[in-house]
Formats: C-alpha cells, structure tokens, sequence
C-alpha cells in the first residue's frame, strides 16, 4: 500500500472514531414543522442523514456527466485506435519495404496515410516501394505527396537515389541541386553525386568530389586514387585536339595526378601526337623523378623530336643511376640511333636484349628491342641481321 492510501485509512477510522463518539451523545431534537405534518428525529441522524443525501447526490451527478460525456469519449477512442493502427501500418510498411515485400508495404503505407502526421513518412516509404516494383509514375506521384517542410530533403535524396538506380543521371543531380542550401554537402549527397557524375562522365566535377570525399574520409583511399587518376585520363584526353588547351588542362590537375605514371604518360603521348615535344618531355621527368616505371622511359624515346641530345644526357644519367636497368638502355640506344649514333645504339641495345635473355624480362621489351635492332641494321643497309631481328621480334610477340 503506497503511503497516499494509508493516510486516507488513518482519516477514514478516525473519522469513523469521531462519528462512535460525538452518537454516543444525545445533543438534541430536529423537528420539520410542514403542515399539517410534523417530523421529529434525533440531531445526529439529520447529520447523518444530510451527508448520506449529499453522497447519493454527487453519485447522481457524476453519472450523469459520464453518461453526457459518453459521445465524447467515444470519438476520442475511435481516433485513438485509429492513431494506433496507422502507426502500426507504418511500422509494418517499413519491416515489408526492408524484407522486400514491396507490393504489402505500398498497402500499409496508404494504410498509414490515414493519419495526418504519417503521411510524409509513408508516402516516402510507398514510393520506395513503388520504385522497386519499376511503377514509376505511381512512384513520382508518392513524392509528391511529401509536402511538409521537414521531409524536402529526404524526398529529395530518396529522389535522387531512385532517379540514378534507373540511369537518370540528369534528374539526379537536378534533385541534388533542390537541397543546395540545406543539404547537398552532405556526404551521402556528395556520393550521390559522384555516381551521378561519373555516369554522365563529368570528369572535372568527379575531381572535386573525390577530394572532399577523401578529406572527409567517406570514400576509399584505394578507390578514391583509381577514381582519380580515371578522371584526370579522361579529362586530358578531351582536350587532345589542341597543344594549348591541352597544357590548361594538364596545368589545372592536381600535382599528385600530374606525376601518376599512368596521367603522366598519356599526357606525354598526347603532347607528342600534337608536336609538343618539350612539354611531353618535361611531363616524363618530372613524373621519373617521382616514380621509377618502364612505360614511362620506353615513352621517353618517343619526346626527343628533332633534338633528342638533352633527352641522351638525361638518359646517361639515368644509366649511372640504373646501370643495368635493361628499359633505360633501350630508351638511351633508341635515342642514339635517332642521333645517327649508330655504333652506340647497337651497343646499348644488344646489351638491354642480353640482359632481358639473362633475367627472363617480359617479351614486351624483347619485341622493342628486336624491333629496334631491325631498324638499326636496316640503316646500315644489314637486311641479313634486320631480317633475323625483325623474325626474333615475331616470336617474342607470340610468346607474348
């Protein structure tokens, strides 16, 4: 018994006491004079006799406000238990959305539209589902009916999501571009918008979200470099046309895509096919500099131009760096031979071709070595020796 409720006993003996007491005491007469009656009774049963009245009376009364309040009460139950059955139609809705019971959780959802205050929250979850069931039109008409303030961006985001899963790239980022005061830094936007970038190939814009992704750390570092040295290639190679644009473009990437050697040689390659020799040279070094790799030396035979006697005193060095390095003796005999330097080309490359035997290079190398050698003996008007190279060139090829 809680203390409330044996303070009301204690006042109800002692109230109890105190009637015993004062009926033990015969203090007087009650006499109703209403002619021609009289009634005369003892003080202590009017006493008693006026708070039984006055009991059966509030009794009466409360009845009857309960049963005038009946209507009332009856109404607020109904929306009560209807208040209850669309929350639970709700709760239903999202379990049937996340089992993949799509066509059950657009039914409880129109079932938890029922309540004002679901509406937002089921039509989100009906359209999800009607996304799934590739219903489009009753899809876009569920969002729709999102109109409180506080659900725009999840409709927005659930939009853009939907819009991409069916290639809409465009009405992705349109839907993104709707929650740009509010929520478009977000990083589950930010990786919206990159899958939506990437499908419309916007390569510049797929840059500038894999760095705030990565600073963020909301993307993989691995995916987040593959990611970017894929956008820089593009974005280079858009701009193949024209040697001016094309060192823009190469001047605006980022210093650690610019000496990635994948970046770096297809720059290299690009500059050259447009007759900038200079720049696809300085592109090699500086990428060399940072990271040793043979596609970019074999490459590097390819920037001489009319002048290869810089590239020679470059890929000396090298060679004193790396002397048995079998790609910077082909690169340096490749840029001799150009130089008419025909005695010390043969000899840097028969030397790359005896090292590629001894240490089982690729057959890759052996194929430009050979080739190489075939050309340099063609000069020298040996078809005998060009011949035997050009034919060791095609089996190193097959074995390939």
């Amino acid at each position: 018994m809680s203390m409330r409720g044996f303070l009301w006993l204690v006042a109800l003996f002692a109230a109890a006491a105190a009637l015993a007491i004062l009926g033990q005491r015969e203090a007087g007469q009650v006499i109703i004079l209403y002619a021609p009656y009289r009634f005369e009774l003892s003080l202590n049963l009017f006493i008693v006799s006026l708070i039984a009245a006055g009991i059966v009376l509030y009794v009466l009364i409360r009845l009857l406000s309960n049963l005038w309040k009946i209507p009332t009460r009856l109404r607020v139950y109904r929306t009560h238990a209807r208040i209850a059955k669309a929350h639970a139609a709700l709760r239903r809705a999202w379990e049937y959305l996340n089992s993949g019971r799509f066509a059950r959780a657009e039914k409880s959802a129109q079932a938890a539209c029922r309540v004002v205050e679901n509406q937002d929250a089921a039509a989100l979850v009906g359209a999800r589902a009607a996304h799934q069931m590739r219903e489009y039109a009753c899809r876009d008409a569920w969002l729709a009916r999102i109109k409180h303030v506080d659900w725009q961006e999840a409709k927005w985001v659930a939009t853009a999501e939907m819009r991409l899963d069916t290639h809409d790239a465009a009405g992705a980022l349109a839907a993104l571009d709707e929650i740009q005061t509010c929520g478009a830094r977000r990083l589950h936007a930010q990786q919206i918008a990159l899958r939506a970038h990437r499908q419309l190939e916007h390569w510049d814009e797929i840059l500038k979200v894999v760095k705030t992704l990565e600073a963020r750390a909301a993307i993989d570092h691995a995916a987040a470099q593959q990611l970017r040295q894929s956008a820089a290639q593009h974005l280079v190679y858009q701009h193949r046309h024209d040697a001016q644009t094309l060192l823009e473009c190469w001047s605006s990437l980022p210093a650690s895509e610019r000496e990635t050697p994948s970046c770096a040689l297809l720059a290299a390659r690009l500059f050259v096919n447009c007759g900038a020799h200079q720049e696809a040279r300085q592109i090699v070094e500086a990428a060399l500099n940072k990271q040793w790799d043979a596609r970019l030396l074999r490459c590097y035979v390819e920037c001489a131009g009319d002048d290869p006697h810089p590239l020679i005193q470059r890929a000396e060095a090298w060679q004193a760096q790396h002397p048995n390095d079998p790609d910077v003796l082909f690169a340096l005999g490749c840029l001799c031979q150009q130089q008419r330097l025909w005695g010390k080309a043969q000899i840097l490359l028969e030397a790359a071709l005896r090292i590629t035997l001894d240490t089982d290079e690729t057959s890759e190398l052996k194929v430009l070595i050979h080739r190489a050698l075939a050309r340099l003996h063609e000069s020298l008007d040996d078809n005998k020796k060009a011949y035997m190279h050009y034919r060791e060139a095609a089996r190193a090829l097959k074995a390939a």
